[in-house]
C-alpha cells in the first residue's frame, strides 16, 4: 500500500506546467467547467470516467491513466478500520 499517495491534481498540475498550459485553456479546450478543473488542481474533487476521458484525448494519454491514479489514491486513502468493519 502506497503510504503517501498523490491526488490525481497533483500530477495533473505537474503535466500542465511542463506544457505550459493554464487550467482556464484546459477547460476551455476540454468543454469542461473552469471550477472542475480548479478542483481537482485543489484536490478537493477527484477524477471521474468523464473526466479521464477529456484528459485522455486533449493530454495524449489514456483514460486508465488517470483512473488509475484517482483508484490509487481511493484505495491508499481508505481507512483501514472501514475494511475490517466489512469483512468482520
Amino acid at each position: 500500500m502506497i503510504k503517501n499517495p498523490f491526488h490525481p491534481g497533483v500530477f495533473l498540475k505537474e503535466v500542465l506546467d511542463d506544457l505550459e498550459i493554464t487550467p482556464y485553456r484546459l477547460a476551455k479546450d476540454t468543454n469542461m467547467p473552469g471550477s472542475r478543473i480548479d478542483q481537482i488542481l485543489k484536490e478537493k474533487r477527484g477524477i471521474t470516467v468523464d473526466t479521464a476521458m477529456r484528459l485522455a484525448a486533449y493530454l495524449g494519454t489514456t483514460e486508465q491513466y488517470w483512473l488509475n491514479l484517482q483508484n490509487s489514491y481511493d484505495i491508499a486513502n481508505h481507512q483501514i478500520e472501514e475494511i475490517q468493519a466489512i469483512v468482520m
